[in-house]
Formats: C-alpha cells, sequence, structure tokens
C-alpha cells in the first residue's frame, strides 16, 4: 500500500515546491495526542527496522502539530481530523501548496464512564444534551441520582473538534465540561469519578467502562470494535490523519510506505486501533 495512494491537496499555485519532506534522514513528526502512541511504536519499529533513520514524535494536539506544519516546524503532522480549510490556506499563502493527506488508522471515539456506574449505553442524543448541559443528573438517562461530571479533551484536540462537530452538531460543550491535556488524562479522570464521563480514542480504554452508543432509541447500542468500525454500525468513528506540505520524499516517503503496510497497520492494531483501509 503506497503513498501514492494518498488524497494530495495540491495542485502548486505559481510557487516553487519545497524540497521533499525532509532533506536527510531525520524525520519529525508533531501533533495528536490521541495518536501519539502509536505513532511511537510506528517510529520504534521503524527505526529498528531502518538503522541510522530517526523519526522524533511528539504530541500537543492536532491543532498544534497542524501548525507546526505550517510555520515549518515539523515535516509530518498528526491529525485526529481533516485539516481545516484556513489551515490549508494558510500552507497555500507560504508554501505554494493545500499540502498532502495521508489516511493511516482508523479510530471509534469511545465514551467512557467509571466501572461502577450502571448505565451501559447511551443513544447520540443523549450524548449530546449531556455534554451540552441538558441533561445534568444520571438519573435522566437510567442510572443513580447522582450529578453527571463531564470531562472532555482541550480545544488544541482534534478529538475536541470532531467530538463537538459529529455529537453536539456544533453546539458549545457545557461550561461545566473539565478539558482535559490527553485522552490517558480524561481515563484517568473518569476511573477515579463514580459520576464521570469522558470521550476519547479506543486505544486508551483502560481502567473505565465503554458505553454502548446508538444511532437513536430504536437502534441497537454498538461498541467500537474491528467488525463495528469497518462495516460502519459504529456511529461515532473517524480517520487519523497525516499530513505533509508536498509530496514526501527520501526518509519522510519511506516511513509513511511502511506505515501504511502489514506491519505498519498491524501495529495500528496492536495498539488498539483499526486498519486504515
Amino acid at each position: 500500500m503506497k503513498i501514492l495512494s494518498a488524497k494530495v491537496l495540491l495542485p502548486i499555485l505559481g510557487a516553487a515546491l519545497v524540497v521533499g519532506a525532509t532533506s536527510g534522514k531525520t524525520v519529525t513528526v508533531k501533533g495528536s495526542d490521541t495518536m501519539v502512541i502509536m505513532a511511537q511504536r510506528w517510529a520504534e519499529a521503524y527505526m529498528a527496522k531502518h538503522p541510522g533513520a530517526v523519526i522524533q514524535v511528539t504530541g500537543g494536539g492536532s491543532g498544534v502539530g497542524l501548525s507546526a506544519l505550517v510555520n515549518g516546524s515539523t515535516d509530518i503532522a498528526n491529525a485526529s481530523r481533516p485539516m481545516k480549510s484556513s489551515e490549508m490556506n494558510q500552507l497555500k499563502e507560504r508554501y505554494g501548496s493545500l499540502g498532502v493527506e495521508i489516511k493511516t488508522a482508523k479510530d471509534g471515539i469511545t465514551l467512557y464512564v467509571n466501572e461502577h456506574n450502571p448505565v451501559n449505553e447511551l443513544t447520540l442524543e443523549q450524548l449530546r444534551e449531556i455534554y451540552t448541559g441538558k441533561i445534568t443528573n444520571w438519573n435522566q438517562v437510567g442510572g443513580s441520582n447522582s450529578k453527571i461530571i463531564l470531562y472532555g479533551r482541550e480545544n488544541s484536540s482534534g478529538t475536541f473538534a470532531y467530538f463537538r462537530d459529529n455529537v453536539l452538531k456544533g453546539k458549545d460543550y457545557a461550561p461545566s465540561c473539565q478539558h482535559m491535556p490527553g485522552t490517558a488524562a480524561v481515563v484517568n479522570a473518569v476511573s477515579k469519578d463514580k459520576n464521570g464521563i469522558g470521550y476519547g480514542g479506543a486505544a486508551y480504554a483502560k481502567g473505565v467502562k465503554e458505553i454502548a452508543v446508538k444511532k437513536d432509541a430504536a437502534t441497537p447500542g454498538v461498541k467500537p470494535n474491528a467488525q463495528t468500525i469497518k462495516n460502519g454500525t459504529y456511529p461515532i468513528s473517524r480517520y487519523l490523519y497525516m499530513y505533509l506540505r508536498n509530496r514526501p520524499s527520501g526518509e519522510a516517503k519511506q516511513f509513511i510506505d511502511w506505515v501504511l503496510s502489514p506491519e505498519g497497520q498491524a501495529i495500528a492494531v496492536k495498539v488498539g486501533y483499526f486498519p486504515a483501509k
């Protein structure tokens, strides 16, 4: 599975191409905290097979990674959401390119509650009303008479944006929502809070209970797994992306080709995500 299948957001609008994604053997990767563990595993495995190659991976959030791509401080931006038109325009203004998008894996955004919470499933509408502050007590959705404590991601996170746009339908989060610096922090908070609820990448759901999500009241609840992500029955799934300023070359291209290979995709599955195809 080669990089040639990636979505290219070019053409160049009268400007010269930036030379490759990297000029030497060091490739910098920055962005999505959802993807950071997977990206680190990819980097470790790739460097073990390619002595002399250096893949430097850092997190910070999808927005941080894409900003770094625009300002030239990273070769590859990891993002758990599609690039915004404003970000493409910034790339175009600076480099004459709208960028290159590569789908590297799939994720099911998972809803976590405390292991002692009796609630097992929620509809998309209930989730929307919980996170916008309309539903505030667990007894409104079949649980105990306890205030719902909301945990979510910070606003630089692609997961924050995806959840707002696709689950909340663009509405604002309730003011009471506590925005955490990473999915691991969300999971840790919910694991210690019997009234907490949080969301994040499927790979992080450890020490908490996963909630089955229903498209509506008439459909069954579904949890994210390889089958439900592939057949589309899990209603909150998304791609995880790599973005570059221009078509990759050299070490960057070799690394991305390897990420998209069966070996690289197997690592995504081992971490807890799902193949891109």
